[in-house]
């Protein structure tokens, strides 16, 4: 029989050194007593805080460099991780047909069938094709944040990126990035240029004139004032950097254009920007748009004809006409997010007068959108790109609706110069191509962009999938599959639950508490609140759970816990206020966000709060206790029963603290008497998610991905192959199938087969077999040299974990012909081992 060795075995044996407001423009359901999902209508609600706020609590800042820190971590176990580490794949499990935020796109000059789309936070895809099929380019980074796109005019292989989002305002936006990136070979490869401190970026330029110079503007990081912002410059290709433009250390730089045959001449526009846990500011003094006529050296504000009074100057677009550079547009945002005004300059910025902006929608958090675009062959042919789409075709004095029906929330745009009248629309619902300048549109239906906050399987039916997203709703899926999901349930979605014996009975959750249930399997909700007091604190991600040895009992949580013996028809709470209160600050604090019932025992029940408090209740809820005075006064993100054993239990945090190396992960053996902090090796990164398999091994859904422990948590690694370093908001466990499921914020969703234990090495897995792949990079065939046992397969999955082809391993050595697949990196798995190819 064969040794069997835990992970820390193999750490051992090794010697190996165990060295991330909610601005989201929330599209929400009007709830009414009952919901029909054929008339679903949408509503704007101003922007939350939720994700920064659970990041950074409790003192309000996030830590410098700790994001970029953890994901060096994560690449160097990754190097050095055990067999049973990566020995598994994580598989593409969907949606690609619902879409996510996109923060810009690009389109290659003279090529009208390759797209660049960068995402908010899941990288960066390319498309050679118009959008049939789509390909990950920037998933080996550390960070997937993505800011701008520039591509040379004069050389397509030639790319520069800003990392880190730059739309301002609520939860999703605690992404920053780590710098710029270069690639030379069209995104196949990327190199780290620097500028790692600034936080996120707003613009690229690359000058038409010179490869070599580039221009970054920078807004700095969100949530702290310092100096890395404004303009940057690079004479030397990116390799060495000056700041040739600094304003505050509360003003970064939103946009910038330069004149396509005049290089000198470069337009900034700048904006104050501060935020903290209870306080935002949008608008100020320093807001404004400068110029400079010698290529950066000298900058001047221009202020002939615009606003200048601090309350009218917020966010700011700029674009300038590609057919006649002396034309230049501006929409300007006061500094509260309304519609400020349009202005049109025809002599290169000196004097600017007003044109129309009336006609615009404006819905008070025009913070969070792009601004305008002007059409490159024509001057007076613009897009206002903002709450929705509107276009004017004689320079700003009309506006018309462009790309009706689309998502709401407008990001990025782009004109394809080689195809007459298309043009790319990227909001929060992902990527739309209009063939005839905006007046119809078709959805791209290709990239795995969503945004998860939570996940669950139905029980019954592991085809039946769930999800609850970010500005995208609850969706499901009834066939497992990945371009079949639909919206059931409106709003942003959370936490969605189905019955252990009945999947007509579902529950879903929107923003703020929004609970309903259906009992006809989706076709139409009703809300079920009766009972609870409307006075009540609510999470923007309310918790909710079944009873798992009784589902006709529900909890539900407000800043108290509430229960119904009757599926939610009725509810009655029975805790009193188990947070802190409300807290000082202007947005709703003191509430619950993880309950959890023990499988062994339903007595057995526990809260976490936003505050840092963990209760407990040993009988029903008749007494509770407060079990966390020696645990981090952070975020709880979620509290988590041993499934086998009643004393266990598991508390997972997210937040930091300056100079804090306070554990994430706590676990404790007495229901909570005493605690044990198990973060040992974990670098400092927030903790979103813990979930247990069948045999006891821990996974951790984190910032950086999903992490693994099969020793209690004496030590964590990066699990699974092919998961890129994007954040896990949510786990699930479906013991029916044995695939565990991670909700990413970002890159839609993934699962792994766990159904045997892939955390235990067997002596044969720490044997010296290897896997080689020759030539790497390949054209046309790859040799695939494997040392061990000839009855393995070889499994080929593209980047986004997707199979393509299953054949047998032919003794140690075999061809494989991989002239058909498309440019990329795909990963071929053979037994326990596998490599990443690199296909050009």
């Amino acid at each position: 029989m064969k040794k069997k060795y835990t992970l820390i075995s193999y750490f051992a044996l090794c010697s190996i050194a165990l060295v991330l407001l909610f601005v989201n423009s929330n599209t929400y359901l009007e709830q009414t007593s009952e919901i029909d999902n054929s008339v679903l209508s949408e509503k704007e609600e101003f922007p939350i805080d939720l994700m920064f706020m659970q990041r950074a609590f409790p003192s309000g800042e996030i830590k410098s460099g700790a994001y970029k820190e953890a994901a060096i971590w994560r690449r160097e176990m990754e190097q050095n991780r055990s067999a049973a580490g990566s020995s598994s794949i994580w598989e593409f499990s969907g949606p690609l047909n619902i879409g996510g935020r996109i923060t810009d796109i690009e389109i290659p000059n003279g090529d009208a069938t390759t797209y660049y789309v960068g995402a908010a936070s899941g990288g960066i895809f390319k498309t050679t094709n118009a959008g049939t099929t789509w390909q990950p380019v920037f998933d080996d980074q550390t960070m997937l944040a993505i800011g701008d796109i520039e591509i040379s005019k004069s050389n397509n292989d030639l790319i520069v990126v800003g990392t880190g989002e730059v739309n301002a305002g609520g939860g999703s936006l605690a992404y920053d990035g780590d710098g710029v990136y270069r690639s030379d070979d069209a995104g196949i490869t990327w190199e780290s240029k620097g500028l790692t401190e600034v936080g996120s970026i707003g613009k690229v330029i690359i000058d038409p004139a010179d490869d070599d110079v580039i221009f970054v503007g920078a807004m700095g990081p969100l949530f702290r004032n310092d100096t890395n912002r404004g303009v940057y410059r690079s004479i030397d290709g990116g390799d060495t950097w000056e700041q040739v433009l600094f304003i505050a250390e509360n003003t970064g730089i939103i946009d910038m254009v330069i004149h396509p045959t005049n290089s000198n001449i470069v337009y900034a526009a700048a904006w104050q920007r501060e935020r903290s846990v209870d306080n935002r500011t949008y608008g100020g003094a320093n807001s404004g748009i400068y110029r400079s006529t010698d290529g950066g050296d000298t900058w001047n504000e221009l202020t002939n004809g615009l606003p200048t009074a601090a309350t009218q100057k917020g966010r700011i677009s700029i674009d300038i006409a590609q057919s006649n550079p002396d034309v230049l547009y501006a929409s300007y945002a006061t500094a509260l997010g309304s519609i400020q005004g349009n202005y049109r300059s025809a002599d290169g910025g000196d004097t600017w007068t007003t044109v129309n902006s009336s006609q615009l929608t404006n819905v008070g958090f025009h913070w969070w959108f792009r601004g305008l675009f002007v059409d490159p062959t024509d001057e007076n042919i613009l897009f206002h790109v903002g709450f929705d789409v509107e276009r004017s075709t004689d320079g700003g004095m009309n506006w018309q609706p462009a790309f009706s029906n689309v998502h709401v929330d407008q990001h990025a745009l782009a004109f394809n110069s080689i195809t007459s009248n298309e043009v790319l629309l990227g909001n929060d619902g992902g990527l739309y191509v209009s063939a005839n300048n905006g007046a119809t549109s078709q959805q791209d239906l290709n990239l795995p962009i969503t945004q998860f906050y939570r996940f669950y399987v139905d029980p019954q039916n592991e085809n039946k999938i769930y999800g609850g997203s970010q500005d995208n709703s609850t969706m499901r899926t009834t066939t497992g599959g990945l371009s079949d999901w639909t919206i059931i349930n409106g709003g942003d979605g959370f936490q969605p639950l189905v019955r252990d014996d009945n999947t007509n009975v579902i529950y879903a959750l929107s923003q703020r508490g929004g609970l309903v249930r259906s009992t006809n399997d989706a076709a139409s909700f009703n809300v079920i609140l009766s009972g609870v007091d409307p006075n009540d604190r609510n999470n923007w991600d309310s918790p909710i759970a079944l009873d798992p040895a009784n589902n006709d009992i529900v909890y539900f949580g407000t800043q108290r816990l509430y229960q119904s013996i009757n599926t939610g028809t009725n509810w009655t709470a029975i805790s009193p206020d188990l947070t802190n209160g409300s807290g000082a600050g202007n947005l709703t604090f003191g509430t619950l966000t993880s309950i959890e019932v023990s499988p062994q025992d339903s007595d057995i029940i526990y809260t976490g709060a936003d505050d840092g408090n963990v209760y407990r209740t040993l009988d029903g809820g008749a007494t509770w206790e407060n079990i966390s005075t020696s645990l981090p006064d952070r975020w709880v993100t979620r509290v988590q029963s041993d499934p086998q054993d009643a004393t266990i239990v598991y508390a997972t945090f997210s937040g930091y603290r300056f100079g804090e190396d306070t554990g994430h992960v706590y676990r404790s053996t007495n229901n909570g008497d005493t605690w044990e902090d198990i973060t040992n090796n974990l670098p400092d990164i927030p903790v979103n998610d813990l979930e247990l398999d069948a045999f006891g091994n821990l996974f951790l859904g984190t910032d950086i991905g999903v992490l693994a422990s099969a020793n209690d948590g004496n030590s964590w690694e990066p699990f699974g192959e092919n998961l890129p370093s994007v954040v896990v908001n949510d786990l699930h466990y479906d013991a029916n199938s044995g695939f565990l499921f991670a909700g990413t914020y970002g890159r839609s969703s993934y699962k792994i087969d766990v159904s045997d234990n892939v955390l235990a090495v067997d002596d044969f897995a720490l044997s010296e077999i290897t896997l080689a792949l020759i030539p790497n990079p390949a054209i046309d065939r790859v040799t695939i040299t494997y040392t061990g046992t000839a009855e393995n397969e070889v499994t080929l999955y593209d980047q986004l974990g997707r199979k393509l082809r299953t054949i047998p391993m032919q003794g140690q050595s075999m061809q494989m012909d991989v002239q058909d697949l498309p440019t990329g990196i795909y990963i071929i798995q053979v037994g326990a081992h596998s490599q990443k190819l690199v296909k050009r």
